[in-house]
């Protein structure tokens, strides 16, 4: 999707990393990769390179080490640069630069995780409790759905006009049912809208349930959304338009058409929103056993928990092995980042293992570059114990850019994960705290976060 001056870009970049030239990917039918999208959709065309229409998980940790930026986030990252370079090294035509309409099987692609023999790739993805990690699996998320913006705004000999593709934002990923290490598992998605310059991607995570059902299950799904912008001017550009096909992937237009008109409508009713929660009424309600913590401590209630007795956080330098294309810190980093926080909140909240359920939708509101000092700051706003069997834990993680040098910090991301506890724990009785506000400040986070989390009619 770049200019000819971009692609001498990417490849003095190679050069001046001694990037191993070319690589190949091992064959995988496209109608595998179409298979897994969704088994009861008809298949759609064969793309016009199918090699590229599958990856091995396990394909670059078996080539010599490169220093393409992303390869140290995990080994997908690393076969999707790889992925991606080959749409810019290997042209085979002339040049297109005018706009076009292509269907959802053009940009599909599937990653596929041999966990099962591949020991050296499940010992990357495995964490304490034999499980997957579902930070470096959110990680890879975002590495694939840039490789799917690539591969839809380029033309069909790897070249387009000079655009910077951003990820915008990242609608609710939402965990169907657990993920096993110790099983294959297959990552798909494909485009599935598109605007003027902006694009939704749905990706699905596809894994087996078990050895006597060999039908694929989606284990998760979430719908990334992408913007392109001009390299030169930074303003918005427009991409090419997405033409669905099959039943199902003109319902899944129909789907992310909608969730584009509710995003406009919810920023139209942004004023009337903040007056929503002025509501004197409902924050004394939340506040009033916040006030007892603060005025009679020896009177509070002692399964609840003030919420800034929750507060975790930690720190990093963004180093140049994080940067993504552009010199800036990938998106799927950022929320590798924010959920294992998380998760480690609520590990240390519940005081058993906490199982992930949701992450609400993301809006990457500034961007991150490299050398940056980065604060991620987590709390839990608020829990659920109205179902005794799951109760929920609402964590808030906010990312802040800050510089020391000009003494300021400035909020790049805002984060919500919701977890609950293991079924085998609440069992044996377990219970999990009510968190209160103790701030104004609070009691409005918590109200908007309640909000949020309500359907729009």
């Amino acid at each position: 999707m770049r200019s000819s001056s971009a692609r001498k870009l990417l490849s003095h970049s190679l050069r001046r990393n001694r990037a191993v030239p070319g690589s190949r990917f091992p064959s995988s039918t496209s109608c595998h990769s179409q298979r897994m999208w969704n088994s009861t959709a008809a298949p759609p065309p064969p793309d016009e390179n199918p090699d590229q229409n599958s990856i091995d998980a396990g394909s670059s940790m078996r080539k010599p080490v490169s220093l393409w930026p992303g390869m140290y986030h995990s080994p997908v990252t690393n076969a999707l640069w790889e992925a991606r370079r080959n749409m810019f090294e290997t042209p085979t035509g002339s040049s297109q630069s005018e706009l076009t309409a292509k269907t959802p099987s053009r940009s599909r692609t599937s990653i596929l995780y041999k966990f099962s023999s591949d020991f050296v790739l499940r010992e990357q993805y495995r964490n304490p409790w034999n499980e997957i990690r579902t930070g470096k699996l959110v990680e890879d998320l975002d590495a694939l759905a840039g490789t799917i913006s690539f591969k839809h705004c380029s033309s069909g000999d790897g070249s387009a006009r000079s655009m910077i593709l951003v990820t915008a934002s990242v609608d609710r990923i939402i965990m169907r049912r657990p993920i096993r290490v110790d099983a294959d598992l297959s990552i798909v998605g494909a485009v599935t809208w598109v605007g003027r310059s902006s694009m939704e991607m749905q990706l699905q995570v596809l894994q087996t349930q078990d050895a006597n059902n060999p039908s694929e299950s989606v284990a998760l799904e979430a719908n990334f959304t992408f913007v392109a912008r001009d390299a030169k001017t930074g303003k918005s550009t427009p991409i090419n338009q997405v033409t669905p096909e099959t039943e199902h992937e003109k319902m899944l237009w129909k789907e992310a058409e909608e969730r584009n008109k509710l995003r406009k409508q919810k920023r139209a009713q942004g004023k009337e929103e903040q007056e929503k929660l002025k509501d004197l009424e409902r924050l004394n309600d939340l506040l009033a056993e916040g006030r007892v913590f603060l005025d009679m401590p020896a009177l509070a209630d002692r399964n609840s928990i003030l919420i800034k007795d929750t507060y975790h956080e930690n720190s990093l330098i963004c180093q140049p092995q994080q940067r993504n294309i552009h010199g800036r810190i990938f998106g799927g980093f950022l929320m590798r980042k924010a959920f294992e926080l998380a998760f480690s909140n609520a590990y240390t909240f519940a005081g058993v293992s906490p199982r992930f359920l949701e992450v609400d939708r993301v809006d990457f509101i500034k961007p991150v570059d490299v050398g940056n000092f980065l604060r991620f700051k987590s709390r839990i706003l608020y829990t659920e114990a109205t179902n005794s069997a799951e109760p929920l834990i609402n964590i808030e993680v906010i990312a802040h850019v800050t510089s020391p040098e000009l003494r300021s910090s400035e909020v790049s991301n805002r984060f919500y994960f919701t977890f609950s506890v293991r079924p085998e724990a609440m069992k044996d009785g377990w219970k999990i705290r009510n968190v209160v506000p103790g701030t104004e400040e609070e009691a409005r986070r918590v109200i908007e976060r309640m909000d949020a989390e309500r359907p729009i009619s």
